[in-house]
Order: C-alpha cells, then sequence, then structure tokens
C-alpha cells in the first residue's frame, strides 16, 4: 500500500514538472513572439524605419501598431505634444502621468516641437527623452540615452556611448490607410550599457519591460484612436 501511494504522489509531481518547464517554451515561442508584434502585419514588423539607424544592434525590440479613424495630418498634432510636461502619453496616467489626465484635446502651445528638443518623460524632468528624427505627418522618434545603475540622462552625441550607458528609441511612424485611416507603427528599441554583459542584460530587461510595455502601449493606441476618432 506504501509504494502504491508513493505512485500515486510521483504523478502530480511530474504533471507540475512539465508543467512548469512548458510555460517559458510556451511564452518564448508562442506568446512573446504576438505580444511584440501585437496588431502589425508582417511587412510592418520585418520593416525599416527612420531611427533605425541610431541602435542598429538591439538588445531588445517590438514593432506594434493600430489603425486610427483620421489621416496622418489629423494624429500628428496629437502625437507631438506627448510628454510628461505636456499633453501625457495617453496611456496608464496613474503609472507614467502621475494620475493627471493626459490631454483630451490639441493643444496649440504644445505643437511647437524640432529635433534635438528635449521632452520630459518623468516627473521634474528627472528622465528626458530627446527628438532624434522629425518628419511632420510622418515620422516621431524620441531617444532616451542614460547611465546606470544611477538612470541619469545623458544627451546624445557623435560616437560610440560611455560604457555605462543604456540607449532606447520609441518611434511613432504614420502611413496613410484606406478609407482616410492611418496606421501607426510604434517601435521600441534599445540596449544596454556595454559595461554588463549582453546575458545579464537581456533576460532580465526582456522578462520585466515586454509585458509592461505591451500594456502601456496598447493602453495608448486604445486612447489615441478614441480621442481622434471623437475630433474627426
Amino acid at each position: 500500500m506504501t509504494i502504491k501511494c508513493r505512485g500515486w504522489l510521483a504523478k502530480p509531481g511530474l504533471l507540475w514538472l512539465g508543467a512548469a518547464c512548458a510555460v517559458p517554451v510556451l511564452y518564448a515561442r508562442w506568446v512573446r513572439p504576438r505580444m511584440l508584434t501585437w496588431g502589425a502585419t508582417h511587412d510592418e514588423a520585418s520593416g525599416t524605419y527612420p531611427g533605425d539607424e541610431l541602435i542598429p544592434d538591439p538588445a531588445y525590440s517590438s514593432t506594434m501598431a493600430a489603425t486610427l479613424p483620421a489621416p496622418p495630418e489629423r494624429v500628428w498634432p496629437w502625437l507631438v505634444q506627448m510628454g510628461y510636461d505636456r499633453a501625457g502619453w495617453y496611456s496608464w496616467d496613474t503609472l507614467d502621468h502621475g494620475g493627471k489626465p493626459s490631454a483630451d484635446r490639441v493643444v496649440p502651445q504644445w505643437q511647437d516641437l524640432h529635433e534635438g528638443q528635449s521632452v520630459d518623460s518623468m516627473a521634474h524632468g528627472r528622465d528626458q527623452m530627446t527628438v532624434a528624427v522629425l518628419e511632420p505627418n510622418r515620422t516621431l522618434v524620441l531617444r532616451s540615452i542614460y547611465q546606470v545603475p544611477s538612470f541619469r540622462t545623458v544627451d546624445p552625441r557623435p560616437g560610440p556611448l560611455p560604457p555605462d550607458c543604456a540607449d532606447a528609441l520609441w518611434g511613432f511612424h504614420l502611413r496613410p490607410a484606406p478609407a482616410g485611416q492611418t496606421r501607426l507603427v510604434v517601435r521600441k528599441r534599445g540596449r544596454g550599457p556595454r559595461a554588463v554583459t549582453p546575458r545579464a542584460v537581456t533576460w532580465p530587461v526582456n522578462l520585466l519591460w515586454e509585458p509592461l510595455h505591451f500594456i502601456m502601449e496598447t493602453r495608448q493606441f486604445h486612447n489615441l484612436r478614441t480621442r481622434v476618432g471623437a475630433h474627426v
């Protein structure tokens, strides 16, 4: 009887072990690829966009997309006014805007944006992004360079970055779509500091950053679609 009970007890253990082994495989092969290309077509996900050349060998990257119910020239004003100290990010405001609601209208004084300009991404200018590429009604790429572990923002500069700096891009690409709509393709890519081994950086960043970015980006798509649609 004792041997028989042990046999039955061993089976659930084996099932749990099998499930534990299957979850990472399922995430890596099915969940993660879909999460990183949510809403994007194959051509959109595999395409090249302005700003990609700034980080030619990213340690992590995603390309997500959505259709917005207005032409690019009507979507552009909502993007160009983004920023913590400006219109917000149209995502989960509690997480990325101090609980202050993102703007629900186009604000004229926030429409002046140019390459090289800094945009606050957090309160009190603790973290800033630089406008790396700006093509009106078509492309807006924000770049963030910061030191690790201090997370102090570093201004972009020619040549290689210091070995303790991480580099990240957040690109918004507008393309005309049928019926006067817009395909908004958002590409995120970045790499950690060269002073840290790639394996030590990539996996923790992927496990923490990718699901969080997915949650925030899909919310941004939803709120932009709602705002743009309400003002068409």
